[in-house]
């Protein structure tokens, strides 16, 4: 295949470009740009070829084997959620069957039993080290407080296969970098907790994933909200609830240096005013260090990552019990 060297020229300076360091939106820009004739298209991925969707189990086929150094620091990061969050944990425990208890006096069985809770985990770069930490013990220790309530609950996470774009960005080089391409990189969603696994506990052991080094990358929340509220969707039970746990807005620098600068956040604002008007769903948002730009219909801010756990605990009972008493 024959290669423009000006072509060259331009692809290096866009990788350049990239390398330079984060990207950083712009929040000047009109959030209704319908009238402009520049206008970009609706959001769109450029392509879903490279899309991922995997347990946690699978995740070495989409990133690979860790390398020594990197194992290294997962089972160091373990151990610290195994030992060193225990005490944390056990408080947290004490909270959430207290919590239970408020709910089975406010929901009937048959009531619990009908209700099905998707906990959405960002998983981006800033949320490594001790927020990828607490957001799994976290995790860890709602999924035993659902299940025990007999609620139904999936545990998902959110993030991409590859840094600056991805197989998707390369495929958009190689097709002459069309202006506006849309949504510019590889997608990775991943399911720590499947609806249909009922096991109270696994020893946390999927939640293990979250803390792979290698993991972390960029956050396309729409889409991931988008996906976790079809999950909801297919299943049998008639209240839906989901609950995005982030640090921050929607970034990924691929995307947002070949569309609007607005271009993520706009779409996430869309899905969320998607998901509440057609009121299938109940959503809401525990934050950390980051208060949205969003209309979550429920939300909860947290300055530091070790108030995570207390946040959803408490947020989750106010979506259970405090619906049940409006009603009453």
């Amino acid at each position: 295949m024959d290669k423009d060297s000006s072509g060259q020229e331009c692809l290096v300076a866009v990788d350049r470009r990239l390398c330079a360091g984060k990207y950083i939106a712009m929040k000047s820009l009109s959030a209704d740009q319908t009238m402009r004739p520049t206008t970009e298209p609706s959001y769109r991925p450029y392509t879903t070829k490279f899309d991922r969707e995997v347990h946690a189990k699978d995740i070495d086929s989409v990133l690979g084997h860790l390398h020594f150094i990197n194992r290294a620091k997962l089972d160091q990061a373990w151990d610290a959620l195994q030992s060193g969050l225990l005490p944390w944990k056990t408080q947290l425990h004490i909270k959430a069957a207290e919590a239970a208890a408020r709910i089975r006096s406010a929901l009937s069985e048959d009531e619990r039993a009908d209700t099905a809770v998707s906990l959405l985990i960002d998983q981006s770069g800033s949320m490594r080290g001790q927020k990828m930490l607490f957001a799994a013990a976290t995790a860890d220790v709602a999924q035993e407080f659902l299940l025990a309530l007999d609620l139904t609950c999936e545990v998902l996470g959110f993030t991409t296969s590859r840094w600056r774009g991805g197989r998707s960005r390369s495929r958009w080089r190689w097709r002459f970098r069309p202006s506006s391409p849309g949504r510019l990189n590889d997608i990775l969603h991943i399911v720590y907790k499947s609806a249909d696994d009922r096991r109270a506990s696994t020893g946390g052991w999927e939640f293990r994933q979250m803390l792979r080094p290698d993991l972390p990358k960029e956050n396309i929340d729409g889409e991931a909200l988008q996906w976790a509220a079809k999950r909801l969707l297919a299943l049998p039970q008639r209240r839906k609830i989901l609950v995005i746990l982030s640090d921050g807005a929607p970034v990924d620098d691929s995307t947002l240096m070949e569309n609007s600068s607005t271009y993520l956040m706009d779409h996430l604002r869309s899905t969320v005013q998607a998901i509440v008007q057609a009121g299938e769903i109940e959503l809401a948002a525990v934050t950390i260090d980051y208060r949205p730009d969003v209309a979550y219909p429920v939300s909860s801010f947290v300055d530091a990552p070790d108030d995570l756990g207390p946040a959803l605990i408490a947020i989750l009972e106010q979506l259970l019990a405090g619906a049940a008493s409006d009603g009453k």
